[in-house]
């Protein structure tokens, strides 16, 4: 397969494309749904093929083929070149920044490799968190459970030397449920997710995880008192850091969004190119995106452009500094990309994305910043969250919520909600602590939607006077 995708990238060149890439991808995939009890589905899925990209007169074309044979990859690299000379002066040049040759080898080690997992495994897994959501003695009458684990290897080439393979493995865990005590209902919905074998499963320890959930759930459908109506003091803790800042954090800065790219697709953002190094939240406020965290569930040493991966700061002392660029956006900015660039598979193309996104730590305890609250609001998870299109105007809808009463945790608050706009709330963060916490999600963006596995996450913070509702 690296021969055929070298052979893609002869062949371009030769065609007279002033730069073009190959990605080999092959992709096994396992997932078992339980739900109430019965299993409902499983799946065994094998992708693999190639995707030739050529960048010809400020133009670039994109084709794809399962055709795993020279005449395969010869039709594609044709099909690319035609596409891209077909809207050649259509637009105003589209060019894939250079970057330096990249030769690597990596992958993810497995303690337990998951391509020898079975069925059976999986299953008896999903069933042990069955029997512990049962024994709590709550009323669970909604249980969604789904296990999940993949293989991606992949191939990279590319005109200007890079050759670059990898295998990462990944686990996923996903479920939603519905309790119901005294009449009310509550639900509940998490994701987890790393890089990493089928260890990862037992790592989670998801049976105590969910019966937890459960039962504090049941305790706030039962005792939980209204939030405060005046402006009052908040501490959420990483879950709910995490949710924001990789929707009003993270996405917003996205180069393509703020280039107008991705307006009927997956949205806009408030930020325009202009707004680089301008204030956006208090000195507290520290964003980063880092794929190469050892097995993150986003986690890259090379981007699917063949860059090097690193660690970028978005936002350093409350004052925008970096946005996500792939080779597209960083010609349209005339800098170097700073490796963004993901795709779910060879038949889609990279296009500009997050991999794990978060708020970084402060110096302070968790027990500090709530210590320093005489009234307010502490939030642990949530059930519910929603954001505008331009990533301006939020909403997050608390789940297990507490009052903070001179600095200490009192009993359950019902629903706590906060609606807020990006700039108020970073500016409203006056101190984060140094409980970092890492969380799982897929996230959605493209056309056709490209679903990809990221973190998000950071420490507790603490925003002060804002309104709850």
């Amino acid at each position: 397969m690296e021969d055929l995708a070298d052979y893609a990238i002869e062949l371009a060149s030769r065609k007279g494309a002033a730069f073009a890439d190959a990605r080999y991808e092959k992709k096994l995939y396992n997932g078992f749904l339980l739900k109430n009890g019965i299993v409902q589905s499983s799946a065994f899925e094998e992708f693999e093929g190639i995707g030739v990209r050529v960048n010809i007169n400020g133009t670039v074309g994109f084709a794809c083929t399962n055709t795993l044979s020279r005449i395969g990859i010869k039709k594609a690299v044709e099909f690319a070149i035609r596409d891209s000379k077909a809207i050649s002066g259509l637009n105003n040049g589209v060019f894939l920044r250079k970057s330096s040759p990249a030769i690597s080898k990596y992958s993810v080690k497995e303690k337990i490799k998951i391509e020898e997992v079975g069925s059976d495994q999986h299953i008896t897994c999903l069933f042990d968190i069955e029997k512990a959501l049962l024994s709590t003695g709550v009323k669970v009458p909604f249980r969604y459970l789904y296990l999940s684990d993949s293989v991606d290897e992949k191939y990279y080439c590319n005109s200007e030397g890079s050759k670059v393979t990898s295998i990462v493995p990944r686990v996923n865990f996903y479920y939603f449920i519905t309790i119901a005590s005294r009449g009310k209902t509550a639900q509940r919905y998490w994701q987890y997710g790393k890089a990493g074998g089928f260890e990862a499963v037992t790592e989670f320890g998801f049976p105590e995880t969910l019966s937890n959930d459960v039962l504090s759930m049941k305790k706030n459908i039962e005792h939980a008192v209204k939030p405060p109506r005046e402006k009052t003091d908040v501490i959420v803790a990483p879950q709910i850091t995490g949710i924001m800042v990789h929707e009003s954090g993270g996405h917003p800065y996205e180069a393509d969004r703020i280039l107008g790219r991705e307006a009927a697709q997956a949205g806009e953002s408030f930020i325009t190119p202009d707004l680089v190094r301008s204030r956006i939240g208090s000195d507290a406020v520290n964003i980063s995106d880092d794929p190469t965290i050892p097995n993150s569930f986003g986690f890259y040493l090379y981007d699917d452009e063949g860059v090097k991966a690193q660690r970028k700061q978005l936002v350093k002392n409350g004052i925008i500094s970096n946005f996500l660029h792939n080779r597209e956006t960083a010609s349209v900015f005339n800098i170097d990309s700073n490796a963004s660039g993901r795709t779910t598979g060879f038949d889609r193309e990279p296009i500009v994305r997050m991999s794990n996104t978060f708020i970084e730590p402060g110096d302070q305890t968790e027990e500090e910043l709530i210590e320093d609250v005489k009234k307010g609001v502490y939030i642990k998870t949530f059930t519910e969250w929603n954001i505008d299109d331009k990533r301006e105007n939020q909403k997050y809808v608390g789940a297990e919520a507490y009052m903070i009463e001179e600095g200490r945790i009192l009993g359950p608050v019902s629903k706590p909600t906060i609606e807020i706009t990006t700039n108020a709330l970073y500016s409203s963060i006056d101190a984060v602590a140094n409980n970092t916490e890492y969380h799982a999600g897929t996230c959605g963006k493209g056309e056709p939607m490209q679903a990809l596995p990221v973190w998000f996450g950071g420490p507790s913070m603490r925003i002060r006077g804002i309104r709850l509702r």
